[in-house]
């Protein structure tokens, strides 16, 4: 199938969808997630599909929101319909996908890129592989696409605080450290991190794949109870931090490559 956005093939019951914007690394605009979204709606529907392996292109994963899609000279950016049109119908449809999704991450995963690795079953990483929770805190809003609710289940609140607010001076968190939170299943040398993870997912999709599919449905249902109501508060919360002034500021020092100035307000 041929997207702007995403590459896409299917090898061996194997779906796997390349987040394609290298240049940006592989930064989330409203194109990208109505092809992901068609994307996902075919491998539901195609039976030859019985795992799904997502990833990205060049040397990130993926960095989050497209800040350069926020027109600042609104007096209301709609982001909470945006939300709910897009990213968290994305997340969404991940948990709800009655086939596995391995996530490889080849390199920084920020801000919504973040959650959307958290979104999907398993994940394996590089060793050069990075998470950058705080990039939502750098420009002044919360953690959206499923994050308020996915990092404290896998992490517990005070350290979802924690790596939501400060991770470390720079910002990132090793995929070691990630591995001892619980956030990553494996690490694998950069240069091997395709071929390991395409035997993966190439071993689920050989599995009893159906069985796979509702195992999945009964472990999320039991732990999740209300998934969908942390979105919907997420996408309330998200409409007031747009809002701010340090929403506003954070994306325009993100875009003029300055460190932001915050007023707290």
């Amino acid at each position: 199938m041929a997207y702007d956005t995403l590459l896409y093939e299917v090898q061996h019951g194997v779906a796997t969808v390349t987040l394609n914007r290298p240049d940006s690394y592989n930064a989330l605009t409203n194109t990208m997630y109505q092809e992901l979204l068609d994307a996902f709606r075919q491998i539901q529907r195609d039976k030859a599909v019985r795992a799904v392996l997502l990833t990205g292109a060049g040397k990130g994963f993926c960095s989050g929101a497209d800040l350069t899609e926020f027109d600042l000279s609104q007096e209301k950016i709609p982001v909470g319909a945006m939300l709910r049109a897009g990213l968290n119908q994305i997340v969404t449809t991940f948990r709800t996908l009655e086939k596995p999704i391995v996530c490889a991450l080849n390199g920084v995963a920020a801000g919504a890129g973040a959650s959307l690795s958290l979104a999907c079953d398993l994940r394996i990483a590089s060793d050069k592989a990075t998470y950058v929770f705080a990039a939502f805190a750098n420009i002044g809003i919360i953690p959206d696409a499923g994050a308020t609710y996915l990092l404290p289940q896998l992490v517990g609140v005070n350290r979802a605080l924690e790596l939501a607010w400060l991770a470390d001076s720079q910002n990132r968190l090793s995929m070691d450290t990630a591995a001892e939170y619980g956030l990553i299943n494996w690490i694998v040398p950069h240069d091997d991190l395709m071929t390991e993870a395409t035997a993966l997912a190439t071993k689920l999709a050989s599995m009893a794949t159906r069985a796979l599919g509702m195992g999945k449905r009964a472990m999320y249902r039991a732990a999740e109870k209300s998934f969908a109501d942390a979105l919907e508060y997420e996408a309330q919360l998200q409409d007031g931090a747009f809002k701010t002034h340090d929403f506003r500021e954070g994306v325009q020092a993100f875009i003029e490559k300055r460190p932001p100035q915050f007023r707290g307000e």
